[in-house]
């Protein structure tokens, strides 16, 4: 009988472990630019990121387990955001999220992908999912499939015969520019100016005259949130009267914050916007300005639906594990009546490309209002 109790015991002990972990909290690392250039993008992937846990713990967590956000700063220096993806790796994350910036997320990435760690970004350069990563997910549209919807637009709205670009040399502008110089070629709409600008660039009045000399019957712009609203007040400045249009970049909330009246009258195409009329994301919209007292922008409603992107493909699974979730993710549909924090239903490609409706929207009165509500680009 002694003998008997003493293995009941040992059993326990061994047992123990096993359960502490099964209980324990689920890692998610979000490794995003909190200071620097990308800090408005950064901080607002994070703040939903945050929030959206913060709802699922309060509900009760992932299969029984809550989850730990772990928020750590790049600095928006790809070489810091390869070390922090590696300490991810190394405090066994789960899923990692971020960085926002191509020009991180295509540096630090080959951490996740050795781990076998799925690695979700905000980034948009067509180049990241290009490069045979199964374990890469976008939270946002690839530059491939918001770009045709743009010359779309230049085409049949604008009636545009040509267009200046004005973009950010770096790894997001460059491969927006190439992205957007054939959509413009497909549509017969010859590119009137190429004009390039510098990361952190504070004087654009050269860019902005450049536009100006080329007489194109539109401006597409395509910069970062702080060098956008630097070139809008310039446009509004120098007197340029013709259409400026662009992504979602263009007219982020803090783009209309910082360009001020300058920001009136620009129009983006947008993968996500809190001012959209669906009923998913107004509630997110009144959530996260309750809980941050400002309201957000793209890339917190990015961070927000990723979140419950991991909630929904670890539930189909029934288990945590990194591996079977990176399989998992690609080719899944998600429903917004299955998990509303999902915002709009989603599909995600073999590449680990999302689809999904997207939006155009004019900023009147300093706030973006929704004109017209574009299909998923893989609907018929």
């Amino acid at each position: 009988m002694n003998r008997n109790i003493a293995r009941l015991v040992v059993a326990a002990a061994l047992a123990l472990p096993l359960f502490a972990a099964a209980q324990a909290p689920v890692k998610i690392y979000s490794i995003v630019e909190l200071s620097g250039g990308g800090a408005t993008a950064g901080t607002n992937f994070d703040n939903g990121l945050k929030l959206a846990f913060k709802e699922i713990n309060a509900a009760g967590g992932i299969l029984g387990r809550k989850v730990d956000v772990i928020s750590v700063d790049t600095q928006s220096n790809p070489g810091i955001a390869k070390a922090l993806t590696q300490k991810a790796v190394d405090d066994s994350a789960y899923v990692v999220m971020g960085p926002v910036f191509s020009g991180s997320i295509i540096v630090s990435m080959d951490e996740t992908k050795k781990a076998e760690i799925p690695n979700f970004t905000g980034g948009e350069a067509a180049s990241i999912t290009q490069k045979g990563n199964p374990y890469v997910f976008r939270t946002s549209f690839t530059q491939d499939t918001a770009m045709p919807k743009v010359a779309k637009y230049l085409k049949n709205n604008v009636k545009a015969k040509s267009v200046a670009l004005m973009w950010i040399n770096n790894d997001f502008g460059k491969g927006g520019r190439d992205s957007m110089t054939k959509a413009l070629e497909a549509q017969g709409i010859k590119v009137a100016a190429d004009i390039s600008t510098d990361p952190g660039q504070v004087d654009y009045s050269g860019p902005v005259l450049k536009a100006k000399q080329a007489n194109a019957d539109a401006l597409f712009v395509y910069l970062n949130e702080e060098e956008s609203a630097r070139a809008l007040r310039e446009l509004k400045k120098q007197g340029y009267d013709k259409p400026i249009i662009g992504e979602t970049t263009l007219t982020g909330q803090k783009v209309i914050e910082l360009a001020g009246d300058a920001a009136n009258g620009a129009i983006a195409h947008v993968g996500l916007t809190a001012d959209a009329p669906q009923p998913a994301i107004k509630a997110f919209d009144d959530k996260f300005q309750k809980e941050y007292k400002y309201k957000s922008d793209h890339n917190g409603m990015k961070g927000y639906s990723a979140a419950y992107v991991v909630k929904a493909i670890t539930e189909k699974n029934k288990k945590f594990d990194s591996k079977e979730f990176a399989k998992a993710l690609h080719g899944a549909k998600i429903l917004v009546k299955d998990y509303p924090g999902v915002l709009l239903d989603v599909t995600f490609d073999n590449n680990g490309d999302l689809d999904r409706e997207s939006f155009l929207v004019k900023v009147v009165g300093g706030k973006q209002v929704v004109t017209d509500t574009l299909p998923p680009a893989g609907s018929k």
